[in-house]
């Protein structure tokens, strides 16, 4: 298949696009390298440096035949968000309907959408949540998500597309970017390895569902060959405190850093965790990476990365 991936630039999507080309699929790239690493992005790949708001992402999409849409470029940052809701708007929401628009247009077969688990269902009324859950996202960035998915069902309905929506949990692995505030195990990895102190917010017992890259990718996998359209959490059920993910990391490394704690950020979610049962009986898929390993192989990537600077 000739499939398009936007922000295959960035850490997931770049490990999907390495992924679909070893399955034999042709992959073309779209990202404006905001966040994205051009490193990343695999040789065999046709790579445009491109915003997904601009009116060229038809014209790839017409000249390269594409049949399927990743989506996975987006403001990924909830805080940033909060600061300035238009432009997340903007990229979230206006980018997601253009990519949409040409795909109709284009005849494009699938949509994959990668949307947000947490930030979609916000404080959480039973745990783990499913798909049927509420939807209450007290951020911009997971009203966008969910924004975009509702505009899937519109296109779906009135125009033909047909769509998958993946509603990821807190996902992490190798490539993950440390600098910021998304990915508070890259961002852990990354000052532990560099000798500086990690903080952790408030007391750091929020917890979160941490999915690894690798079983994301699977999940990206098996939606090619899906029929229909539909919603799946990708997730593992299993909730993780901040500061079991710091202990692990310190004492991996020898007990570097003290466990240092400052004030909670406002507004943050204590908990979030969520079921993965419908895309198993649907696709089979399962997470297959526990946290304790995830943690350990994301470390040795930010380890062999850092031996090479």
């Amino acid at each position: 298949m000739n499939i398009l991936i936007s922000g295959g630039a960035g850490f997931i999507g770049s490990t999907i696009a390495d992924a679909y080309l070893e399955a034999g699929h042709d992959v073309v790239i779209i990202d404006n390298l905001t966040t994205g690493v051009l490193s990343n992005v695999p040789k065999r790949a046709t790579f445009y440096q491109m915003d997904i708001r601009d009116e060229g992402v038809g014209e790839i999409i017409r000249e390269h035949n594409i049949e399927v849409i990743n989506h996975h470029a987006a403001q990924i940052d909830v805080r940033k968000s909060v600061e300035n809701p238009q432009y997340d708007l903007s990229v979230n929401v206006l980018g997601s309907i253009n990519l949409m628009e040409a795909a109709v247009k284009y005849g494009v077969k699938r949509f994959i959408f990668a949307s947000s688990g947490g930030a979609g269902y916000g404080e959480q009324e039973y745990f783990p949540a499913d798909e049927k859950h509420p939807l209450a996202p007290c951020s911009p960035y997971g009203i966008a998500k969910i924004t975009v998915e509702r505009y899937l069902y519109y296109f779906m309905l009135v125009k033909g597309l047909t769509y998958t929506v993946l509603r990821y949990t807190n996902v992490y692995g190798p490539r993950q970017n440390p600098h910021g505030e998304a990915g508070v195990i890259a961002i852990f990895c990354d000052k532990l390895l560099h000798g500086a102190q990690p903080v952790i917010n408030g007391d750091g017992l929020q917890t979160r569902d941490y999915v690894y890259a690798s079983d994301v990718v699977r999940a990206n996998v098996l939606a090619l060959g899906m029929a229909g359209s539909d919603i799946f959490n990708i997730s593992t059920a299993v909730e993780t405190d901040v500061n079991f993910i710091f202990r692990i990391l310190n004492k991996a490394l020898g007990s570097v850093a003290e466990e240092k704690h400052a004030d909670a950020k406002a507004g943050e979610q204590m908990r979030s965790v969520c079921s993965y049962e419908k895309i198993k009986s649907h696709l089979g898929w399962t997470p297959g990476v526990n946290i304790e390993d995830g943690l350990m192989q994301t470390l040795d990537f930010f380890r062999k990365r850092y031996a090479k600077e």
